[in-house]
């Protein structure tokens, strides 16, 4: 299968006065076309640096990060933010929609800030609202759905633009198990319908079985749980 996201020998640390921290270690993950992985591990391990890196918000020390074959390690700064833009999606614990637009207004202005604009944004809308279940929630405000609604519009959101890869970082953790699962399962099936690939990060144990791989990360490193 095709790497979508490979990073090679990952290595953070941050000054702290006259000590280095060492956040990350020597880490590598290589994620293929059709994956949903799961980083797991306890808090302070270093999976919120881990994923801050992949999604090119946060560079690392050293190291290699590859999007689809393209080094973007030494990307400028306005070569990263059409990067983060285009070709990466991101879900967050909480869904973190604009109260003042609809559901499908918030997929609109995604697309706007990239240059997609007219029918053809709005069908792309159309029809992952449609996918996801949302199409009778459309013209809805985010103060009228509910948890399980609200993620599977930042889902939606975050597939507008057809990024490479998407990450998600404790998309359950505001849901009960059963809209959990479901939300879960809805970007795993995304994930194969499109060929594309996913990071997960996650304390719910009980969304694992979803997953194609699980890696355990622990004071900075990563192995396979």
């Amino acid at each position: 299968m095709k790497s979508k996201l490979r990073l090679n020998n990952i290595r953070k640390v941050y000054q702290d006065g006259d000590t280095l921290v060492e956040v990350l270690k020597d880490v590598s993950l290589d994620v293929k076309a059709g994956e949903l992985i799961a980083v797991v591990g306890p808090s302070g391990s270093g999976k919120s640096t881990f994923l801050s890196i992949a999604g090119a918000l946060l560079s690392p020390t050293e190291g290699q990060i590859l999007l689809d074959g393209i080094d973007i390690t030494k990307a400028s700064p306005t070569q990263m933010n059409h990067i983060r833009l285009n070709k990466i999606g991101f879900v967050f614990q909480n869904a973190h929609l604009i109260p003042y637009l609809t559901v499908q207004d918030q997929l609109l202005l995604l697309a706007e800030l990239s240059g997609q604009r007219g029918r053809e944004a709005s069908k792309r809308a159309e029809k992952l609202l449609a996918r996801l279940g949302l199409t009778h929630r459309a013209h809805n405000h985010p103060d009228t759905l509910s948890g399980g609604e609200k993620q599977r519009v930042a889902i939606a959101r975050a597939w507008m633009n057809d990024p490479e890869i998407l990450l998600a970082d404790e998309p359950t953790a505001s849901l009960d198990s059963e809209r959990g699962r479901s939300v879960v399962k809805m970007l795993a099936d995304e994930v194969k319908l499109r060929e594309k690939a996913a990071i997960m990060v996650t304390h719910d144990e009980r969304m694992l079985d979803l997953c194609d791989r699980v890696v355990f990360m622990e004071d900075g490193s990563l192995r396979s749980k």
